[in-house]
């Protein structure tokens, strides 16, 4: 990705950043159509047809251990996760369908919410999308990490609704700002630097699991843990 749409000094690029195509899958034998078929069938075409080292790499098994082993590597590799795919399955272009699944990496922050924005279509009138905030030990202050309305449902909506507006300390035209007073804990794949937020990193994909009501504000996680999750993060890649 670093390569992506890179128009300056390519040459220095192309030779610090080599780019090596690989195989996940063939569509095709000849003039025969074989996207139809089951996965496993398509892997043995590709096999055949494709050279072992440039080859997405794969395992089927029905150890645990061996199959954890698989993702630790990827993981360690730098890779997001793995992707589990059903070995009946025939190729559906642009589906992920029933036949596939992600498994990706988690991590969890207990964060505080700083505001909400006011939903729209089924939402309307719910107070939605959270801004969540890690409080920076150095300055005091909360910091923003980002937004999600990802995991909510009708029930937290409708609750989050009334107690976000018993705190609100400000709003504007969309959104409600309250005292920092609930914490949250927030499942996210990854975080990324970032140029919008003022802490200069971001959380990515991330979702709601539960309020935590066991908890107070002083016991949510800090910038200092966003940071380190950070750094553990950029010394994987």
């Amino acid at each position: 990705m670093k390569r992506f749409g890179r128009k300056l000094n390519v040459a220095a690029s192309r030779a610090a950043l080599p780019i090596q195509a690989f195989y996940f899958d063939c569509l095709r034998v000849g003039d025969e159509s074989i996207a139809d078929r089951p996965t496993q069938e398509r892997f043995q075409a590709l096999s055949k047809a494709v050279p072992a080292a440039f080859l997405i790499p794969r395992l089927v098994t029905s150890s645990e251990p061996e199959a954890r082993a698989f993702y630790d590597a990827a993981i360690a590799a730098g890779h997001e996760g793995v992707m589990a795919k059903s070995l009946d399955a025939p190729y559906e272009a642009g589906n992920r369908g029933a036949g596939w699944l992600k498994i990706k990496r988690v991590h969890t922050l207990d964060l505080v919410v700083l505001a909400a924005e006011w939903g729209y279509g089924r939402r309307t009138g719910k107070l939605s999308n959270l801004h969540l905030g890690a409080l920076d030990p150095k300055s005091g202050e909360y910091v923003m990490l980002g937004k999600t309305f990802k995991g909510l449902t009708d029930a937290m909506l409708a609750w989050q609704t009334e107690e976000f507006q018993k705190r609100e300390v400000r709003r504007d035209s969309g959104t409600v700002y309250i005292r920092p007073e609930l914490v949250v804990e927030i499942a996210f794949s990854d975080l990324q630097s970032s140029t919008r937020y003022p802490g200069g990193l971001a959380l990515r994909l991330a979702r709601v699991k539960r309020y935590r009501d066991d908890k107070r504000v002083d016991e949510a996680d800090t910038m200092d843990s966003v940071r380190k999750i950070y750094a553990a993060q950029s010394n994987a890649e």
